[in-house]
Order: C-alpha cells, then structure tokens, then sequence
C-alpha cells in the first residue's frame, strides 16, 4: 500500500475561515500601501475626495458612483503592483514579453484613473449646476 506524502504546509487562502483571510486581505492593502507610491497617492486621493464628500453633501448615488470609480483605481493599483512583484520575481532580468505584460497592468490603472477623473467632472458639474 502507498503511503499518503506528507503534506507541506502553506500559507494558503483556500479553505480558511473568512477572519482568516480577511486578515491576508489587509496583510496585502498594508504591504501595498507601505511599498508602493502610487497606491498611497491613490488612497491620499481617496481620503482628500470623501472629506470633500462630507463638505459637498452630494446626494447618496453620488457616493456610490464616487466609491465604486475609488474602489477600481485602488483595486487596480494592487492587481497591477502583485503582478509586477510576480513577473520580477519569475524573471528579474528584463524581458520584451514581461515588458509588455507590466505596460498592459498599467494601463488598466490608467483607464481606471480616467474613469474616476470621469467621475469628478460629472458630480462636479452636478454640483455647480444645482
């Protein structure tokens, strides 16, 4: 009979209660916010904009837009930040591929970025045309 290999143990997600991997979730916002610039000009922006929200006083939609644009760009700088961290790991010595890769994961926080600038002109003019 063939005996089971020992299972190596993991700092895995899978199967973990949600506190657990709630507290990976945060584990990863605070690494990101401590080793990446631009994610904490992002999360600057995000806290200068809800103060402004809490002055301004936009009806709630408002809110849900603003936080949903937020969401995407801070969501988008931490998928683009863990796949650069990835590819320089795999392959540190610079490659066309792995350049192309890293472009693409910029450009995506950049539509996200224009997509929440979208969203600062239209409560703006919102704002000014009530």
């Amino acid at each position: 009979m063939i005996s089971p290999q020992p299972v190596l143990e993991t700092r895995t997600q899978k199967n973990q209660t949600f506190l657990k991997r709630l507290k990976f979730a945060f584990a990863g916002l605070s690494e990101g916010l401590r080793g990446e610039h631009s994610l904490r000009f992002h999360a600057a922006a995000l806290v200068l904009v809800a103060l402004l929200l809490i002055v301004l006083r936009p009806e709630p939609v408002w809110w849900a837009i603003v936080a949903l644009a937020s969401s995407a760009v801070i969501s988008a700088e931490l998928f683009n930040s863990a796949l650069e961290r990835f590819a320089d790991h795999l392959h540190p010595e610079q490659h066309e591929q792995i350049r192309v890769v890293k472009d693409r994961a910029a450009a995506a926080v950049l539509i996200a970025a224009a997509g929440a600038l979208g969203v600062a002109a239209a409560l703006a003019v919102h704002l000014w045309s009530r």
